[in-house]
């Protein structure tokens, strides 16, 4: 029986738009952006900070290297919010219902600026922030490991005290759902910005009978 719903964050709870982000940093005068940057895992400085092996402030250094200017903070992070199309708060309040009989969590490739922001009160209309919708937040940049390594899954059962076979991860990423798998977790691969809570009743339900 299912216990724990781990949901990814961009692409099932905020529509993701990597072109336009690419944009964003193009703007800033990094050369081939594309390089750099997809939907689900970062190459070069852009992998450091997702990772955990440079800080925010050695991030901007290198991009300010890379874009031979000065780049603010304030820059680099409305560059990495370029990936934000749609916060799926009518998904966020629905799944609420589901807090009473499973704990709710994210795992998430991720850097400080973007949960700066998702962490905060403008994260919603609402005045929300990311936390008060979960129990727990599994952050790549604070676990130092990323999706899809396997690492970063077998971190996360031991330190929200999970069991692989009650646990259900939810992602857009096909190699991400793999390798969760590969470590006996239960998953569901749902499409970027889709409503995927009438899949994810119906295998809460098949996995009651």
């Amino acid at each position: 029986m299912i216990k724990d719903i781990v949901f990814d964050f961009g692409g099932v709870l905020i529509e993701i738009d990597t072109p336009a982000a690419i944009k964003k940093f193009a703007d800033l005068g990094l050369p081939r952006p594309h390089e750099f940057l997809n939907s689900y895992q970062q190459t070069g400085a852009f992998y450091l900070l997702e990772n955990g092996d440079i800080t925010a402030e050695e991030f901007i250094a290198r991009l300010s290297s890379l874009c031979n200017r000065t780049i603010t903070y304030d820059q680099a992070k409305d560059a990495w919010l370029g990936f934000i199309v749609k916060v799926q708060t009518e998904l966020l309040e629905d799944i609420q219902t589901l807090r009473p009989q499973y704990r709710l969590s994210v795992l998430s490739n991720t850097n400080p600026f973007l949960q700066g922001w998702a962490r905060s009160k403008e994260f919603t209309q609402e005045g929300k922030s990311l936390d008060d919708y979960f129990d727990n937040l599994f952050l790549s940049y604070k676990m130092h490991c990323s999706k899809p390594s396997e690492e970063i899954y077998r971190k996360m059962l031991v330190q929200g005290n999970m069991v692989a076979h009650e646990t259900l991860f939810v992602d857009d990423s096909e190699k991400n759902i793999d390798a969760a798998r590969r470590v006996g977790i239960n998953t569901l691969l749902v499409k970027n910005g889709e409503d995927w809570r009438a899949a994810l009743r119906e295998y809460l339900k098949q996995g009651q009978i």
